[in-house]
């Protein structure tokens, strides 16, 4: 990908935007939160335009799934398009029933829309599988992170359709970048937000944005957002090799730590109450840096694809 996206490109994120207002937004995201459910008309009205099966297309794949994802995600949406759109379909090559989660085997925390799901895909060992679910199969969790959970009983899913030895790890790649790309998003609407309240907050008779050492501190934040932003491009024009996969989840979850500090910080006490929309993205920070056993192990990961060992 170039620096500026291409004609389909502009024409995919055109359309999701269009649809992104009218169906997402802070206040959407609120509202779900309250009520610990899934943004079934969002999923919905990405199915009917296309935009979960992207990756499959002729003249769009991987690249455009991630810039998708990263835009729901940038929005608020509640919805598991990276897992749908990037996941099921790196690892599958076509669409399953969404809602997606995604689990490990013997995974024992609360899965992100795991209570909601229809599919789920599941690391068991060194195999995959693909386990459809039925309402009432998952137990609903509570969260104040700003997703839907759900935890899945131990050994509850050994049946689905198994797929063929070393999908496994094929699917954690996939895993990774998805999980990058909502990452980015969220960290991306966190700046902005932060940078409106900073610009319109005023102080000693300027606005608290002019000031040098607020802007080192934005500065540094744009820096970490940017640079997930292009590794997780790159990743997803490679169709999430496994080295690059590790690399973009392992930045990205220890940028989530750091955006997440910076923008509460220069936010002040606001930024801690729910009358502010910040925590419609920043809390959603927690859970993703910590998603895939957070970013030590995406280190490790990462060093057992380069060096052959995590040590």
């Amino acid at each position: 990908m170039y620096f500026e996206p291409n004609e389909v490109q502009q024409a995919i994120l055109d359309a999701v935007a269009a649809l992104l207002e009218q169906y997402a937004g802070p206040a959407r995201a609120i509202e779900l939160a309250a009520k610990q459910e899934y943004d079934f008309a969002l999923d919905a009205a990405l199915e009917e335009a296309g935009f979960t099966d992207v990756a499959l297309g002729e003249e769009s794949g991987p690249l455009e799934a991630a810039l998708i994802s990263e835009a729901v995600a940038r929005a608020a949406g509640v919805v598991s398009s990276g897992a749908a759109a990037l996941v099921a379909t790196g690892l599958l090559g076509r669409k399953v029933p969404g809602p997606v989660a995604l689990a490990m085997r013997g995974q024992s925390g609360p899965v992100r829309y795991a209570a909601h799901a229809r599919t789920l895909l599941l690391a068991d060992g060194d195999v995959a599988r693909v386990v459809p679910l039925e309402p009432g199969d998952v137990e609903r969790v509570p969260s104040g992170y700003g997703y839907p959970m759900g935890r899945i009983a131990p050994g509850a899913f050994a049946s689905g359709e198994q797929l063929e030895p070393g999908s496994a790890a094929r699917l954690l790649d996939w895993w990774r970048l998805a999980l990058a790309c909502e990452t980015l998003g969220t960290m991306q609407a966190c700046l902005d937000v932060t940078v409106r309240y900073l610009s319109a907050r005023r102080q000693f008779g300027r606005a608290i944005g002019s000031f040098q050492a607020v802007q080192h501190r934005l500065a540094e934040c744009a820096v970490q957002v940017e640079g997930t932003r292009w590794l997780v491009r790159e990743a997803a024009w490679h169709g999430a090799p496994a080295e690059r996969a590790a690399t973009v989840a392992a930045y990205a979850a220890d940028a989530a730590a750091q955006l997440f500090r910076e923008t509460h910080q220069l936010s002040g006490a606001i930024g801690f109450t729910r009358e502010h929309d910040l925590h419609a993205w920043s809390m959603r920070l927690q859970p993703l840096r910590l998603e895939l056993d957070g970013v030590a192990a995406q280190r490790r990961a990462l060093a057992l694809e380069r060096w052959g060992t995590a040590r």
